[in-house]
């Protein structure tokens, strides 16, 4: 296979994890490869996402590392050979690389599980508060590139709405939903958007009140996504330099302890629509 330039996030994301599995046995490198029957370097260059691996190998490689679990060697199993492109390939090199992450992670996540403090989940917001959202960026925005991110958010909505629908918890502050993005008629409009998308069977959508007493994470933007195997979940937080990637088992415990701990001081779901509704009625 010829090296990749760029591995994407979940390229890297499978190295990872076979990293993980040889540093378990002690093995290194270059014995790994002697034992796999292939080029000292090749180890190296799986576990940094910029070569492939044909499934064959990856089998060969488990029973090497002594890893006896199937569920997560049939995870890995599918993120082998080729990479088939997915719709977000279309945006590569026009908008950031992690936008294109973000969206290939949902594609295959078997769940997700959000936070978000001062904006609309992404796959909730509607064109033009997408927009909005895009036109407040200092420095501006090219239009082109306004509308290509406009356009690559929207499609992104698939992840919850094609059928089945991945499964799929939105933990929103009230802070969030009372930003008047856009204006009055804008933000009337994603509220009645977010109303709508909380009635689909695969959506748990959260609202943290104002009158929580404080909850972990207060101001993150995060998003958990769940794989085949856990031990594959990744995580992606906001940061003013763009997304930030985390993979390590004790990272991935700590950040599920802590949507835990969010969705205790949120509302329920009904409770939820209420407090949106309310909100809604007063634009």
């Amino acid at each position: 296979m010829a090296p990749r330039q760029a591995p994407t996030i979940r390229q890297r994301r499978f190295g990872a994890e076979l990293r993980r599995l040889r540093d378990a046995v002690g093995m290194s490198a270059p014995v790994a490869a002697e034992r796999l029957g292939a080029d000292r370097t090749m180890i190296s260059n799986i576990e940094s996402g910029r070569f492939g691996i044909s499934e064959d190998r990856l089998r060969r490689l488990a029973s090497i590392y002594e890893c006896d679990d199937p569920g997560l060697i049939d995870a890995l199993a599918t993120m082998t050979g080729g990479r088939a492109k997915g719709w977000w390939d279309e945006y590569r090199g026009k908008i950031p690389p992690d936008f294109l992450d973000v969206a290939e992670l949902e594609h295959h996540a078997t769940g997700l599980r959000t936070l978000q403090t001062a904006h609309i989940p992404g796959v909730f917001q509607t064109e033009e508060h997408a927009r909005a959202l895009f036109d407040l960026f200092l420095p501006a925005l090219p239009r082109l590139e306004v509308e290509l991110r406009v356009a690559h958010r929207l499609t992104r909505h698939g992840v919850v709405a094609a059928a089945p629908g991945v499964p799929y918890v939105g933990l929103v502050h009230e802070a969030a939903l009372r930003l008047r993005t856009g204006g009055r008629k804008v933000a009337k409009a994603q509220l009645a958007r977010l109303l709508e998308e909380s009635e689909r069977p695969n959506v748990r959508l959260l609202v943290i009140p104002f009158t929580a007493e404080g909850f972990p994470m207060a101001g993150d933007t995060m998003m958990y996504v769940s794989a085949a195997s856990p031990h594959l979940d990744t995580v992606e937080v906001d940061s003013p330099i763009g997304a930030v990637f985390f993979d390590s088992p004790t990272q991935l415990a700590n950040f599920r302890r802590r949507l835990d701990l969010v969705e205790r001081v949120a509302l329920n779901p009904n409770k939820s629509r209420d407090l949106i509704l309310e909100i809604a009625g007063e634009l």
